[in-house]
């Protein structure tokens, strides 16, 4: 994508990107979409190879200009996965097997029917659900860490322009003062999703308070806890979403510079945290002069090796240091006196993600 260079061509390209994404997900023109989840869980179980066979089976029946096939960002309830989900008619298929691939095809795409096999079954009534907004697990969902985690693709930059991408930091460079976003943090009552649960807000306005020359915001995705995911499924889902979120983090309270702590485990979400950094770039949304405002920000990856004990902040901190990842004692706290002696806030990857949205709808 070209750079764009300033706010008024970022409005054009997010109305063009929604009208195109919103065309996608509602079939306007007849063209239809199959989403196959691209999660981790789901890879693990053969949905590289459904997606494979879905697009050179579109490719062979013609039907290639009809009907589109993406790979999207974990849907949840993995234990029914892989999910494929055909639209506009939000039909979700469950535990398909890439055998399967031909009579989805066949049945569904070419004959509009309904494979029940294929269908959730509900294990309260044995009821088969055909559309995903139907199934208990989701009914009643709103996502707000997880926008637009199994909706877009994680690897297309525009998919997050058209799904209310970029607005947020466009708000705060062009309509908002640092000290207005830490206020509206402060109101939101978001607190660090890692598990302390210290007031983002808060933690922002010490690092705003300390004059220094450089300062830093480090996102812990260094998801340690056996069994846990969180982190893992926001960055395969949406990573651009949580660097919006760190970029307006660090306009709040002057950093000029983030690091990403991502454990080594999770190559899938490390590789697609990787491509949004690169297209961030390319599209001028991470660098010098951001939107031509003169607001300057850079962002770097670190990959953790396993240790546990970097989940811990200062651990983590000596460890992007190239340390030995040992806990420092404290005070001074990372936001007075942090990463090479800066003032420094670390946030969880689920606290960042929720930054652009508190920004867009108000605390």
């Amino acid at each position: 994508m070209e750079k764009i260079l300033n706010p008024e061509a970022l409005d054009q390209k997010i109305a063009e990107c929604t009208e195109k994404l919103n065309d996608k997900l509602s079939g306007k023109g007849g063209k239809r979409a199959i989403l196959v989840c691209g999660g981790t869980g789901c890879l693990a179980n053969d949905s590289q190879p459904i997606f494979d066979k879905i697009a050179e089976e579109l490719k062979a029946r013609h039907l290639d200009d009809k009907v589109s096939v993406t790979r999207v960002g974990c849907f949840g309830m993995c234990s029914q996965g892989p999910f494929v989900k055909i639209l506009p008619e939000d039909t979700l298929y469950c535990k398909v097997k890439p055998a399967d691939v031909e009579r989805i095809m066949t049945e569904s795409i070419e004959g509009g029917k309904i494979i029940e096999d294929l269908l959730y079954v509900n294990p309260v009534n044995g009821e088969k659900i055909v559309h995903q907004g139907d199934i208990p697990f989701y009914k009643k969902q709103q996502k707000v860490a997880l926008h637009g985690v199994s909706t877009i693709d994680p690897l297309e930059i525009e998919e997050s322009l058209g799904c209310d991408g970029f607005k947020a930091l466009r708000k705060v460079l062009t309509s908002m003062k640092p000290q207005e976003v830490i206020d509206e943090v402060l109101k939101s009552g978001l607190r660090g999703r890692g598990g302390g649960g210290f007031p983002t807000g808060r933690k922002w306005q010490f690092a705003a308070n300390v004059n220094a020359p450089q300062k830093y915001i480090v996102c812990n995705g260094d998801e340690g806890d056996p069994g846990a995911f969180m982190d893992e499924s926001m960055l395969e889902g949406n990573p651009y979403a949580v660097v919006e979120g760190m970029e307006i983090a660090g306009y709040a309270f002057g950093a000029t510079e983030g690091y990403f702590y991502v454990r080594a485990e999770y190559p899938v979400a490390v590789a697609r945290l990787k491509n949004a950094i690169a297209e961030m770039r390319k599209a001028g949304l991470i660098g010098k002069n951001i939107l031509g405002t003169g607001w300057n920000f850079d962002v770097h990856l670190r990959e953790g090796a396993g240790a546990f004990v970097c989940g811990e902040e200062t651990a983590l901190l000596n460890s992007i240091e190239g340390k030995r990842g040992m806990p420092r004692p404290r005070p001074p706290y990372p936001a007075i006196k942090g990463l090479w002696g800066c003032p420094t806030c670390v946030n969880n990857v689920e606290t960042l993600a929720q930054i652009g949205y508190i920004i867009r709808i108000g605390s």
